[in-house]
């Protein structure tokens, strides 16, 4: 997600409608039917509004039977928030070209440590750490390889991926799941490293 993608947020958030479904989904989960009673328009249009609320990754939804349950992504709610934040930030504290974050001699240690280990000689990736830390380490190490900036289309993505290890489903959707990646009608961008959840704070 680039500045575009940002202001792509607060398009979606100019709607009373739709600020009006973010205010309801705050308590809880609810169905597509119970938005539409409480919001009195139709299951059609709370449809409509949702589709632009998923699209900038503010609500999530899943099927069950007949009935379609959204919930809020409180995590992309805070991120997007972070993202401005630090957008404004970056101005006054450093160069707008500078993205790498300074860490500390425990942390550099730790990620040389975990790629070693994880990446054949030839730049492979051995297997999916299933520590979470590990796997953090090893998903920023790949995403740093994608231009920041350019669009990908799927295949291109599963392509970029397949050249380290063959789930190229499973770390696409990590990808996505940690804000390395922002997706939108089968296109994904890099995040900002803003967006990118952080390895150094795990224990």
């Amino acid at each position: 997600m680039q500045l575009d993608k940002i202001v792509s947020y607060h398009k979606a958030l100019g709607d009373p409608t739709r600020m009006r479904m973010i205010i309801l989904l705050t308590e809880g989960e609810l169905t597509g039917q119970e938005l539409a009673e409480k919001l009195c328009i139709s299951p059609a249009t709370v449809t409509h509004h949702a589709a632009k609320l998923r699209a900038v990754s503010l609500v999530k939804e899943r099927r069950d039977k007949n009935s379609i349950y959204f919930t809020l992504d409180h995590y992309f709610m805070d991120a997007y928030a972070k993202a401005m934040q630090q957008l404004v930030a970056d101005r006054h504290t450093r160069p707008a070209s500078e993205e790498q974050e300074p860490t500390d001699d425990k942390n550099d240690r730790l990620k040389l440590s975990v790629i070693k280990n994880f990446f054949t000689a030839d730049g492979k990736l051995k297997h999916i750490p299933s520590q979470l830390k590990k796997k953090r380490i090893v998903l920023q190490f790949l995403a740093e390889k994608l231009e920041p900036g350019r669009s990908y289309t799927e295949k291109e993505i599963n392509a970029f991926i397949g050249a380290f290890h063959p789930d190229f489903a499973t770390i696409r959707r990590e990808f996505i799941m940690h804000a390395y990646l922002f997706r939108d009608n089968e296109i994904y961008e890099r995040n900002p490293r803003e967006m990118w959840e952080k390895w150094e704070t795990l224990s």
